[in-house]
């Protein structure tokens, strides 16, 4: 499955030097926030494939202009062919706004999913706006990571988590690291294309689930 990860900047080669086929090839878009919504509709209409989202700090448009033609993933655990996909946008809180959040208050979001990660047996991608802390954050309140993102991938080990808000100018980016649990961390400023082969997650209906398998394999027949 090849995937297409865009965050915070947009690329001129996609937009405004946009060339017919470049988009060719991938199965999936993923956006991590801080993207216009005008460039969100423009890769989804121009590309053949579905456009998932979380929000960044900076989107607060989207409540009145939100990306037309684009899924927003925020708090849920979305299956797209098996791959378990789950969103969780926004930045650590540094004033009054949408999409931005203490420690606790995104700790008691990732706990009011419990239910739903039980159902599903966990999840494969995470996909935020910010970093984890300790991974490519930043000192400062604006920047810096979510600790209780480093417990969530810490107890689920998912394959991958994408991220963006620190940006390639900041002077520190690194592209990929990997978490201690042995997730694939990638900042996704800019664009990255990311290829996940299907050996790499539970195929859809066999995540040991009993309960969600049956309903993807039921889903799948209707």
């Amino acid at each position: 499955m090849n995937i297409l990860c865009v965050a915070d900047e947009e690329e001129k080669a996609l937009w405004d030097f946009y060339t017919p086929g470049c988009l060719k090839g991938y199965d999936l878009i993923i956006s991590c926030g801080d993207l216009h919504p005008d460039y969100l509709q423009f890769l989804v209409t121009m590309s053949s494939c579905p456009l998932l989202y979380v929000h960044g700090n900076h989107d607060h448009s989207y409540e009145r202009n939100p990306p037309l033609g684009c899924i927003c993933i925020e708090d849920e655990i979305y299956n797209f062919r098996g791959l378990r996909i789950l969103g969780l946008g926004g930045s650590m809180k540094y004033k009054e706004g949408s999409h931005m959040y203490t420690e606790a208050q995104m700790k008691k979001r990732i706990y009011r999913l419990g239910a739903n990660l039980l159902l599903t047996n966990g999840f494969d991608i995470l996909v935020t706006h910010s970093p984890v802390k300790g991974y490519g954050d930043m000192d400062d309140l604006p920047h810096r990571g979510f600790a209780c993102f480093d417990t969530l991938l810490g107890k689920y080990h998912p394959l991958y988590m994408l991220h963006g808000h620190v940006h390639k100018a900041y002077g520190h980016f690194v592209r990929e690291r990997v978490h201690t649990g042995g997730t694939k961390l990638i900042n996704a400023c800019g664009s990255y294309p990311l290829t996940v082969n299907e050996g790499e997650y539970p195929p859809r209906g066999k995540t040991g689930s009993a309960l969600y398998d049956l309903y993807m394999r039921l889903q799948k027949e209707i």
